[in-house]
């Protein structure tokens, strides 16, 4: 439940007319909704290596890469926090939560309306956690399970719409010539794969809290369980497509936005009361992706000393609730809500955030081939699970694509904001760049004003899971031996 929890949120509801736009066939269509999978399997496998080298680091990416690139040290750690604050927005959840919501009130959706019941449903999900861990999580469980019944009753009411069993005259009539008009631009490519990619986002959930799995074979455990959410999202996300496809016109899905399901909806069940209670399940099921997921990490990495006032931000007071991680991403979240233009926020937001992970990911997967020769050359076993070079191969070309070809000018029409196409691939970089402009200060040039070094500490967790901590030695209270530079070269 841990990868299916974050994987069934808005992106099958929402992104499957930005995708049509931009490849401009079904046959294309249905092509990426099974490429995508195929190269989260690659990613899965290259975890599952990473996992069975170090079963009981938590942290997953972070931790894979800290090992791979040691120097300069702290390096993976700072840009990795840092990253992950800039961008712990839910703001595509609540945006999409407030569209369904208008469209099933028949309320038109303008940018004032839709930005004000975003910002306003992120705030009650923020309300939710910093009152009670406990309910939050118990409602987050509930609207897991409203996911996975309203996709099932979506692939179920597809297979009726295609056999004839609902008025809609024609089901088969955008199968035919399925791939008319498919797009060979690398631009529009891209930006399909970077929307099928987001709707995938959290196959590799469990792998963060691998150290807490308390079973004889943690690798196994969460590579099992990585398999498992990737199979059965991809199967209902493949159908669900389907059922889109059966039952809607095709110019009206490239043109629909975040709304297909709303729009499928109404074509199968017309203006009644069930074309009204289904988008809002969709609404709710966006709802327990808005604040939850991210809060968690904000806290660990504040208690391990890597953001300023670590204290405050790592502290459970009053109500025993990570209150100052979820209120640092809610004004995060609230902030780009409210800059950006409505119609554009959330195609933006979504291409802006695969971004920076893209770099990550082709680091990782060169990572490993580096970890694998250290190996070899200090004598070490190879781990239980080793990926096959074909799958290290699919991670890392599906990086390097989505790195590239968004910078090649896509085709009149078929761009998914109205301002400059890459704009979110200058604002990912200007996030880097960022990183490690604050790990020269905090890391470099702070010690050396404050007569400081920062040391690593590993701390060893209640069940036997590690975890790191970084902390200051100021020079007087450290040995001579113990003052070394701060970076070492290599």
């Amino acid at each position: 439940m841990l990868n299916l929890g974050q994987i069934l949120g808005a992106g099958i509801y929402s992104v499957p007319g930005v995708i049509l736009n931009s490849v401009g066939s079904i046959g294309l269509l249905f092509s990426f909704w099974l490429l995508a999978p195929l190269f989260a399997l690659g990613g899965l496998m290259v975890y599952s290596e990473y996992a069975s080298m170090f079963p009981k680091r938590s942290g997953a990416q972070v931790v894979y890469l800290e090992q791979a690139y040691p120097r300069p040290q702290f390096l993976v750690p700072v840009t990795f926090v840092v990253t992950s604050v800039l961008l712990s927005f839910s703001a595509t959840n609540s945006i999409v939560f407030a569209q369904y919501a208008l469209t099933t009130f028949d309320i038109p959706i303008t940018s004032s309306r839709q930005t004000i019941i975003a910002v306003a449903v992120c705030a009650v999900g923020v309300a939710f956690v910093a009152l009670s861990t406990k309910w939050s999580l118990r409602a987050v469980n509930l609207l897991t399970g409203l996911k996975v019944l309203s996709l099932v009753f979506l692939v179920f009411t597809g297979a009726f719409v295609l056999g004839g069993f609902t008025h809609i005259r024609d089901p088969f009539a955008n199968f035919r010539s399925p791939f008319s008009g498919s797009t060979t631009n690398p631009n529009s490519l891209a930006t399909a794969l970077v929307k099928t990619n987001f709707a995938f986002s959290g196959w590799h959930n469990a792998f963060n809290v691998i150290g807490e799995v308390h079973t004889r074979d943690p690798g196994r455990t969460v590579r099992k369980a990585g398999f498992l959410s990737l199979l059965l999202a991809t199967c209902l996300f493949f159908f669900v497509n389907v059922a889109y496809v059966a039952a809607v016109p095709k110019d009206e899905i490239s043109n629909s936005g975040q709304l297909i399901a709303a729009l499928f909806f109404q074509h199968v069940f017309g203006e009644g009361f069930v074309a009204k209670i289904l988008p809002i399940m969709v609404a709710l099921s966006c709802f327990g992706n808005i604040t939850v997921g991210q809060a968690r990490i904000l806290r660990e990495v504040a208690r391990q000393g890597l953001l300023p006032y670590s204290s405050f931000f790592a502290s459970t007071k009053p109500f025993g609730t990570p209150l100052a991680p979820v209120c640092l991403k809610y004004l995060l979240t609230a902030v780009v809500i409210v800059a950006l233009p409505a119609q554009d926020a959330f195609n933006f937001l979504v291409d802006l955030s695969s971004y920076p992970n893209l770099v990550f990911n082709v680091a990782t997967a060169i990572g490993l081939w580096l970890l694998r020769r250290r190996r070899m050359l200090a004598g070490l076993a190879p781990p239980k699970y080793r990926a096959k070079n074909i799958y290290v191969f699919l991670y890392l070309l599906s990086a390097v694509f989505l790195l590239i070809m968004p910078w090649v000018p896509p085709e009149t029409g078929h761009g998914d904001v109205s301002f400059w196409y890459a704009t979110y691939c200058v604002v990912g970089l200007g996030i880097l760049a960022l990183c490690g402009v604050y790990y020269w200060l905090w890391i470099v040039v702070l010690p050396w004003l404050g007569r400081y070094t920062i040391v690593e500490e590993v701390e060893q967790l209640e069940g036997g899971a590690l975890t790191t901590r970084l902390t200051r030695k100021h020079y007087s209270s450290v040995d001579d031996g113990e003052q070394q530079p701060l970076i070492v070269s290599t």
